[in-house]
């Protein structure tokens, strides 16, 4: 499961982060409403944490648009004051868990679980794209019919430009989602992997599905 967190005392999001890592989740934290916007449109999240009280756009608003724009992602709010008003209102706005502070971590963890077995109920398990597919619970990838052996990177890689299909995938955001790093480690290691895979899965089909966006990033997409 890879979280979104968007909490912008920093000590809480250390904490939430490092437990939900120590479980097993990759996570990302933002610290404001619209870094929290940005990151909940640049990636597909299995569930995201949100504070109601953010610098630049609040809970509430960031909510209300993700859901406006049908972003399907479970979101477990949190709340200092805990009013019945608030917890009522967040869920109208499309909330799907709420919890006050202070929190038991392990509440939260199991919470988060929760949702996304819930979230996972509606998630396709096999993408597919022109005549690609990916069945996300074997991990097979077909083309055409034939079978297309993947690496594990080249697996999480495939998967995360399939989810992202139609959208610019920027190499920070695919160091962040793939291999799970936050900062540029100043190789073509990005470059080098969608290379391999590009050869997988377009070098004997057309129409090509793996696209260079020059200067940004790649992003897949039937021509």
């Amino acid at each position: 499961m890879r979280i979104l967190v968007v909490e912008d005392e920093k000590k809480t999001a250390s904490f939430v982060r490092k437990a939900l890592q120590a479980e097993g989740f990759a996570v990302d934290v933002c610290h404001n409403g619209d870094e929290g916007f940005a990151a909940a449109r640049t990636a597909p999240y299995d569930a995201i944490i949100l504070d109601i009280m953010l610098p630049g756009r609040d809970g509430l608003s960031l909510l209300r648009q993700l859901r406006e724009r049908q972003n399907p992602a479970p979101v477990l709010l949190l709340s200092a004051r805990g009013e019945v008003n608030e917890r009522v209102e967040g869920l109208n706005a499309g909330a799907d868990d709420y919890l006050a502070k202070p929190f038991v971590i392990a509440e939260l963890v199991a919470r988060v679980r929760a949702l996304g077995r819930r979230g996972g109920e509606s998630k396709p398990t096999v993408l597919r794209l022109g005549d690609l597919t990916l069945d996300t619970v074997t991990r097979l990838a077909q083309r055409g019919g034939h079978a297309i052996e993947l690496t594990t990177r080249e697996y999480r890689l495939l998967e995360f430009l399939m989810r992202s299909a139609g959208r610019i995938c920027g190499r920070m955001a695919i160091l962040e989602k793939v291999w799970d790093y936050n900062f540029d480690p100043g190789s073509n290691l990005v470059d080098v992997n969608v290379m391999r895979l590009r050869e997988k899965i377009d070098g004997d089909f057309e129409p090509k599905l793996l696209h260079t966006v020059r200067g940004i990033g790649y992003v897949m997409k039937e021509a």
